[in-house]
């Protein structure tokens, strides 16, 4: 199992290896957006992760492709839709502020 943190929430969650980033948020209630469904065709779901990223399966064309169409995006960013635990440990991630909007729109 891995702990996924969502920091500015307060959630943790645990989850077994396998899952998605934004799967671990639904579980916990974490106001992650998931506009798509989450089938990486648009970047509602873009995180932060802090730490834990070696945690974490690698990043794709296709989810770079999409991160291109979110708002600042920095070296520690990803969809959590493609961001699939892969081993145990811990993994610390912020939602960023367009997320956390489109968690509302669609809430």
């Amino acid at each position: 199992m891995a702990t996924v943190r969502f920091l500015k929430d307060g959630r943790e969650v645990e989850v077994p290896v396998g899952k998605t980033i934004l799967e671990a948020a639904n579980k916990c209630g974490a106001p992650e957006g998931s506009a798509c469904g989450g089938v990486c065709a648009c970047s509602t779901c873009h995180v932060y992760v802090l730490k834990g990223s070696e945690l974490l399966s690698e990043l794709e064309d296709d989810e770079n492709d999409v991160l291109d169409k979110a708002f600042d995006v920095r070296p520690s960013s990803r969809l959590g839709c493609q961001a699939r635990v892969v081993k145990e440990g811990v993994i610390e991630v912020e939602i960023t502020p367009e997320s956390r909007k489109a968690w509302e729109a669609e809430h």
